[in-house]
Order: C-alpha cells, then structure tokens, then sequence
C-alpha cells in the first residue's frame, strides 16, 4: 500500500511535533519534510512533492494563505498533485474564503479530534475537498449574504459545486427525496464524521454507510462528501 506522503509546514515547534506524532501512529502516513516558515515550506513543496502539505495561515514571515497561492501559481500541469490542507485557529470568513480562493483543498481547525484530523487526511488524498462543518456554515452563509459578490466566485464554485442562485440550490428539501436513514447519515457527514464513526454511532456495517453515502451524493447531484454536507445545510436538511 502506498503511504499518503506530508509535509508539515508550522512555526510552532510544539504544534508540529505534535501533529507529527499523531499522524505516525498510522503506517499509511508519511512524514516527507519538515518547515518553520513559508520560505522554507515552498522550496521544500517544489522538491519534495509531497501528496499533502499540511500549512498553518500564521507562519511569521508569510501567510499560508500566500503560501498556498504561490504554490498552486507554481504547479506545471498534472506533474504535481500536491494537495493543501490549511491548519490554523482563525475560522472568520475571510480567512477562510481566502484560502479557498488561494486554491487550499481542505481547511481545519487546530483543536480538531485525531480522528477528525485523519480522515481529513484521507479524504484530501482521495481528492476531496474536507471542511469542519462550522467552516461549512461559514462558506454557505457568505454565499447566501452575497451571492453576487466576484470575491466569492471561486470558493462558491469549487464548494458550493454550482451558483448560489442556481435552480439546483433552490430546490425545496423534499424534492431530495432522501430517506430517514440517510438523513441520519447526512447529519454525521455534516458532523465530519468517517465511515467508520458513521457506522458505529447507527450500529450498521461500514459497506452499508459507503452504499447510504453514495446514494446520498446522487440524490444531492453532490461531487463529494464536502459538497452534500454545504447542499445539505443550505436546503435545511440538516441542522
């Protein structure tokens, strides 16, 4: 099995020493470099090539927001695949479209469960898109404050997965036609649970929680568990 490869980029010797440590306790993860500032962090992103780079926003000599930006301006084609997920205590919306719009991939607050952390991992690996779901809440009401607004553009696309004023974002929640079950399913999605937290909270198998997400994605018109989970919050489906 291939290892998910990191790099770590945080200032605060302490925090990294610590996100480190946690995420060693799986052996499907690698820890590939190691960088105190944004300057170091980009040189070793270009050569290391890590398939996740973990980046807090307060480095001191640049933000990771720019540091992001920079990074993604830099990637050549399908060569790199590099995916960046932001790790930092600031959950006003600036920040956080800010990151979006600098092109981070999945964006997590620092007191996040290991857990929660994990599978934030895992899910960015895969290709998604993961956000605490008060992070969520953030994007979906800014869209909903100004959904005409150029700024916001580019975050409401990639994690709303369509214009706010869409037709499809206007649907009554009904017409989603989801069954008490995946509604259930979909609270613990919102919630940023796994599949496997998913399944021990309903008491059903993993392969039953992979079959309800699955047809909660479809019925959504949703590309990913990030994008149900803002959908879901938008319609009222869920609290």
């Amino acid at each position: 099995m291939n290892k998910i490869r990191i790099v770590l980029i945080e200032d605060h010797d302490l925090t990294r020493v610590g996100i480190r440590m946690a995420l060693l306790q799986k052996e499907e993860i690698e820890i590939v470099g190691e960088a105190a500032n944004a300057v170091e962090g980009l040189k070793m992103l270009k050569m290391v090539q890590p398939d996740i780079a973990i980046v807090d926003i307060g480095l001191p000599d640049k933000d990771g927001i720019e540091l992001t930006r920079e990074f993604k301006a830099s990637e050549n084609g399908d060569q790199l695949e590099t995916k960046v997920l932001i790790l930092t205590l600031q959950d006003n919306k600036e920040a956080v479209l800010a990151a979006f719009a600098a092109g981070a991939d999945s964006y997590c607050m620092k007191d996040i469960k290991f857990d929660n952390l994990l599978e934030a991992v895992r899910v960015t690996y895969d290709g998604n898109a993961w956000i605490d779901p008060a992070i969520a809440r953030i994007v979906l009401q800014q869209a909903q404050q100004n959904p005409h607004q150029p700024d916001n553009v580019a975050a409401d696309r990639k994690y709303l997965g369509s214009h706010p004023d869409s037709p499809e974002n206007q649907e009554n929640p009904q017409s989603y036609a989801l069954t008490e079950r995946e509604l259930e399913v979909l609270q613990l999605i919102v919630e940023g649970c796994s599949n496997a937290l998913i399944a021990e909270r309903l008491y059903i198998t993993i392969g039953t929680v992979k079959t309800h997400v699955r047809n909660i994605l479809n019925k959504l018109c949703a590309d990913d568990r990030t994008q149900a989970a803002v959908r879901a919050l938008r319609s009222g489906l869920v609290g």
